[in-house]
């Protein structure tokens, strides 16, 4: 028989777990009762009637007994749970594993002289509960649990995955948490910091705060005039949560992809979550001035915003400044929008929004997960917005010449995804569904939010992890890593999905075997990698998938493994992806000085049948993307905008009334399909 005595913090949760192996675990002549103090006892019925001291078990039913238990009397109990006694069988003796003890009575001095004799490292105390985390060798575990100091000895099962939930799983970003191998070294983003420009972070929020209660927000700015640092809006805070989430809201169900990243709040957005591009500038202009200040280490930005694309990239003064970070060193990641169907569901082309369109930023569009952490049901979200750029400048003539560029570069989740919800904001007050209902403290309740928004802070927190695991990183070799190692979606074409699904486990798998040593001077052809190229797969959480092996230039792709074996000119800081080719004729090629051999370009934009980057059938031929006119697979050639065969390309970026009120929708609406699982939080928020 399985015995535990569960605290009254993690009740609920564990029967939750429990109830569904309860039947084949307590034997049927025992009957569950209810104890005092929230601790559960099993008695015998025949015994009942009896003054026996019950023993303690798991809670089947009746939550109202009214029977006790004096604290006093011993009770006869395993002292080391099943699944460690696995953990043990299953390791060899010099083994380490993490163990919760807990101790007979006060914590002695005489406990911590075994810990020592055995060489156990105490990795946490507890302020109110009197047990504590320690890493042991597998061999000592039952000695110590023998000894009359310790009540109870558990196996720490949130030492790998912190209670990951959906956005964590799906994207693999669980997965990969103990690479290095050390639980004292976690890739979870600690040291690195995220720009988060938008509508301000609610600093006081759980999800913001590190394990002993100190907000990661280490410095708010207002750029807005509102004199205000919060978010009274409430978008901001969903998206640093996003991003670097920590897991102090339902046991990490709900946490970010960098979970200990630090959070750099520039508030551009005001309180019904407007703002101008001067306000922007001055954000962008702020970070650039202070990206290098070792509290801060701004290697990240995130922009779940946008306008609408209508300038070139070439001349856009917004473009001009992510371009001068990203030359800086820093990752610049953007949403590519929510505008890629009207009011009548009819599909749009050509509407990223700005900065999207700039060719250095890591332009995000959002999938739809069905609320399921297996990958294979995944899909593009519709109302993501849908590539070519049709931002241009005009010549002396007013003749139009439009950029044409092949974006997004990558997508990831956004569909009604939880995060964090700040106090009293304005989207759940006007849409009180959005709220998700997890918890009724203010500074845990969480929020639904669909769109490429969303999906965009999960590529900033992969950015961050990567650059934790490999500080060297340049944004070019981060933007191709994330490309090459995402799952290209069946069905769907370049146009919408750049190269495929975001794929965390790949990318910072990748991302470690780069090496240190790069610089401007590297010769093309060098070797990238310390040692040879991985696998191009990831297993993990029951998901299989061969990675697409390509990255999305300017007017089309490249595939090739030289991408990631072979050191390219144009991953050194000053240069575009897109530099790598060269337009002759009509005639897409890569660059043979900035490019090394053994990369091939793609001659047409596809819709994917196969699982590659390369596998599909033609949508559209690249060479049409080179003229200032889209010519689309009806044959139909005009200046300003094609009508498709499935949808509409809207000429220059221009967002009609319509398209503008579906847009706005999407992100309090999504799309009507399932949502990732409601984990609801029960316990009170810590004391400050």
């Amino acid at each position: 028989m399985m015995n535990k005595v569960f605290s009254p913090s993690k009740q609920i949760t564990a029967y939750a777990l429990l109830f569904a192996f309860s039947l084949s675990l307590i034997p049927t002549s025992l009957h569950a009762q209810t104890l005092m103090n929230n601790e559960l006892a099993i008695t015998n019925p025949s015994e009942a009637n009896q003054k026996t001291t019950p023993k303690r078990g798991i809670l089947m039913t009746d939550f109202n007994h009214p029977d006790t238990i004096n604290q006093n009397e011993s009770i006869d109990k395993k002292k080391v749970d099943e699944d460690l006694k696995r953990k043990i069988n299953q390791s060899s003796q010099n083994a380490s594993l993490n163990v919760i003890i807990e101790p007979s009575g006060d914590w002695s001095d005489n406990l911590n002289f075994q810990l020592r004799s055995k060489e156990a490292v105490q990795k946490k105390a507890f302020r109110n509960f009197n047990f504590r985390s320690v890493r042991m060798k597998a061999k000592d575990i039952e000695q110590l649990a023998d000894s009359g100091e310790v009540a109870y000895i558990s196996y720490d099962h949130e030492s790998k995955a912190a209670g990951a939930g959906h956005v964590a799983k799906t994207t693999g970003a669980d997965s990969i948490r103990n690479l290095r191998g050390d639980d004292d070294d976690r890739l979870d983003g600690e040291g690195i910091g995220i720009a988060i420009v938008d509508s301000g972070v609610d600093r006081n929020h759980q999800s913001t705060k590190d394990s002993n209660s100190n907000s990661r927000v280490v410095f708010s700015r207002d750029f807005t005039g509102e004199g205000r640092i919060d978010d009274p809006f409430g978008h901001g805070t969903h998206v640093a949560a996003t991003a670097a989430g920590g897991t102090r809201v339902s046991q990490g169900a709900y946490q970010g992809i960098a979970t200990k990243a630090r959070i750099i709040n520039l508030r551009v957005l005001n309180s019904q979550g407007r703002g101008t591009t001067t306000a922007l500038l001055n954000s962008l202009d702020w970070i650039l001035t202070n990206r290098n200040n070792p509290a801060y280490n701004i290697r990240v930005v995130n922009m779940s915003l946008g306008t609408s694309a209508i300038e070139s990239y070439r001349f856009s003064p917004l473009c001009k400044a992510v371009r001068r970070l990203v030359d800086a060193g820093i990752v610049v990641v953007a949403a590519a929008g929510n505008a890629g169907k009207d009011n009548e569901g009819r599909t749009l082309y050509g509407l990223i929004h700005s900065p999207g369109n700039e060719p250095t930023a890591i332009t995000v569009g959002a999938a739809n997960t069905l609320g399921t952490d297996n990958r294979s049901d995944d899909t593009i979200a519709t109302y993501s917005s849908r590539g070519p750029t049709r931002s241009y400048w005009s010549d002396a003539l007013g003749t139009k010449h439009y950029d044409n560029l092949m974006k997004p570069d990558l997508v990831a989740p956004g569909n009604k995804i939880i995060s964090a919800s700040a106090n009293q904001n304005a989207l759940v007050s006007n849409n009180p569904l959005l709220d998700a209902r997890v918890s009724t403290h203010s500074t845990k309740k969480q929020m639904f939010l669909s769109g490429s928004s969303m999906a965009t802070p999960i590529a900033a927190g992969t950015a961050a992890l990567m650059l934790q695991a490999n500080p060297n990183l340049t944004p070019n070799i981060i933007k191709t890593i994330l490309m090459y190692t995402s799952q290209p979606l069946r069905g769907v074409n370049h146009f919408e999905q750049g190269s495929g699904l975001i794929n965390v486990n790949g990318a910072v798998r990748l991302a470690l075997m780069v090496r240190q040593d790069l610089s401007s001077t590297t010769a093309v052809g060098a070797p990238l990698l310390n040692g040879e190229a991985p696998t191009p797969n990831s297993s993990f959480n029951g998901n299989q998938f061969l990675w697409g092996q390509g990255v999305v230039m300017d007017h089309g792709y490249m595939t090739g493994s030289n991408l990631i074996k072979k050191y390219q000119k144009v991953y050194s800081l000053g240069y575009a992806l897109q530099d790598g080719t060269t337009e002759t004729n009509g005639v897409l090629m890569s660059d043979g000085v900035l490019m090394s051999d053994g990369v091939t370009m793609g001659d047409n934009i596809l819709k994917i049948t196969g699982v590659t980057m390369g596998d599909g059938m033609s949508f559209l031929n690249c060479g049409v993307l080179m003229g200032d006119g889209v010519l689309m697979s009806d044959g139909v050639l005009m200046g300003d905008g094609v009508l498709m065969s499935d949808g509409v390309l809207m000429g220059d970026s221009t967002l009609s009334e319509s398209v503008s009120a579906q847009s706005s929708r999407i992100a309090v609406e999504g799309e009507g399909t399932e949502t990732m699982e409601i984990t609801p939080d029960t316990e009170e928020p810590p004391v400050n």
